[in-house]
């Protein structure tokens, strides 16, 4: 199977979703405003702002990854992962992109730190 593959990401997103902690910690969304500025180089999630270098954030939970509307830089892979981007698939995203979807366009590192993982979602999770 060739890395990075809509197969592979199947099979990544499988492992991610079953390893998930039973309780991940509880963000705080004004602490998440924090650690997001450094995702303000490429992206927005108020609405209103739409997409930058990266796509607008604004409402991502529920959203099938690589769709965002007049965002045309997604990577082939992300498009055609065909999974909806869940407050768990974002964590473990933020963990690892690249252990989570291989090949993919974002540069992006990873935030190790589940409490600030957990922020940073609960600050994402007020833009719908």
């Amino acid at each position: 199977m060739r890395r990075g593959s809509a197969a592979g990401a199947a099979i990544v997103l499988t492992l991610v979703v079953t390893s998930v902690r039973a309780e991940p910690p509880v963000g705080d969304p004004e602490r998440g405003r924090q650690v997001f500025q450094p995702c303000r180089t490429c992206h927005y999630p108020e609405p209103g702002f739409g997409n930058y270098n990266g796509p607008s954030l604004t409402g991502i939970f529920g959203r099938k990854a690589g769709t965002r509307e007049g965002f045309t830089g997604y990577s082939k892979v992300l498009k055609e992962s065909g999974f909806v981007w869940t407050p768990e698939l974002l964590d473990a995203w933020l963990a690892s992109p690249g252990e989570f979807l291989a090949d993919s366009t974002m540069i992006f590192v990873g935030i190790p730190d589940p409490q600030a993982r957990a922020d940073l979602i609960a600050y994402l999770q007020q833009f719908r």
